[in-house]
């Protein structure tokens, strides 16, 4: 048995006096999905954001593929897709200039091409040469799926990802996790949604207080145990 894909060990992260993850060790294989879940200030969006390599860890350490972090950030990030819980898109650029310009950031073979593909598979072509800040919600968050999809990431990391969409959203949201899943890639993203993380992750954790309450496998594991864990932590 090989190391796992990600390695998390007494992770912590404070921001002056106030901490916000106390302590934190997950582990995860390849090819699987955790699905992260907890109340708001449970310490989710700062723990993608510490494994996106945007934010840095008062403590601890996380290893993505073999690469610690403290010493490998630059490389960790071009295996990294994330679809932070705002977009975090250029307005002024349109669509197409947005894709194109992290395209040729991130030495994707021919951007143009990689960047039309994509706003074609997330149903954006038609605004391709708009402004992305005349973009929906919806179709901006869209627009953030097809930006983490771009470079053909290992991992995925996604903030509350369906914000923002509609059915049909959150339906292709389903189908390019899928996709890429089928690749061999890793998934970790964040939900409010008990039910979304059931039927998605291979592996639920839930947050209390920056600190993991409850971490538990889904295959044959009773669904009922799983909910109740989550009313109690939720509380």
């Amino acid at each position: 048995m090989g190391a796992p894909y990600l390695e998390i060990s007494g992770l912590k992260k404070s921001f002056g006096l106030k901490p916000v993850l106390r302590g934190i060790d997950l582990s995860l294989d390849a090819g699987k999905c955790l699905a992260v879940l907890g109340a708001n200030g449970a310490g989710k969006t700062t723990l993608l954001r510490i494994l996106a390599a945007v934010t840095k860890a008062s403590a601890g350490s996380v290893r993505i593929c073999g690469l610690e972090m403290r010493y490998a950030a630059q490389q960790i990030r071009r295996r990294v897709g994330f679809v932070a819980h705002s977009p975090y898109i250029y307005d002024e650029l349109t669509a197409f200039e947005n894709l194109l310009f992290y395209g040729r950031m991130y030495g994707v073979p021919s951007p143009a091409e990689r960047a039309t593909a994509l706003l074609e598979r997330v149903g954006l072509a038609r605004r391709a040469r708009e402004r992305a800040g005349t973009l929906s919600r919806g179709q901006s968050q869209r627009l953030a799926l097809a930006r983490a999809l771009l470079h053909t990431p290992d991992l995925l990391l996604l903030d509350e990802p369906d914000t923002g969409l509609d059915a049909e959203g959150s339906e292709l949201l389903e189908t390019l996790l899928a996709e890429h899943s089928g690749r061999g890639g890793t998934v970790v993203f964040t939900t409010h949604h008990l039910e979304r993380a059931l039927e998605q992750g291979d592996y639920v954790v839930m947050l209390s207080g920056g600190r993991v309450a409850y971490a538990q496998q889904m295959a044959g594991t009773e669904l009922a145990g799983v909910r109740q864990a989550y009313l109690e932590v939720m509380r």
